[in-house]
């Protein structure tokens, strides 16, 4: 009867090594699984990294553009201003005179 208590025993508590065998191997799936989610975020968060630099270069050239085109619409209005008074100066002096 010790023999069969003991075999009994025995084989109780390799089910139960079995079992946490089990929940280790679940959690090592589990945790590569995590790192593969991880790693293919690292890449998203690169690639996105890289695109907002892109644009940053981009938005720099527009913005010299912008600035150069400013200059030359103010060239332009301080052009057309002359011209107005210009006109209006000799509008003004041919009807007095």
């Amino acid at each position: 009867m010790e023999l069969l208590d003991m075999a009994t025993e025995t084989n109780t508590r390799l089910d139960r090594i079995e079992e946490k065998l089990d929940k280790l191997t679940d959690a090592m799936v589990s945790m590569a699984r995590a790192e593969e989610k991880i790693s293919g975020l690292q890449d998203d968060h690169d690639k996105m990294y890289q695109r907002m630099n892109r644009f940053s270069e981009k938005l720099d050239v527009i913005e010299k553009k912008v600035d150069d085109n400013s200059r030359t619409v103010n060239l332009i209005n301080k052009v057309v201003y002359a011209a107005v008074v210009a006109a209006v100066g000799t509008y003004v002096a041919h009807m007095w005179m």
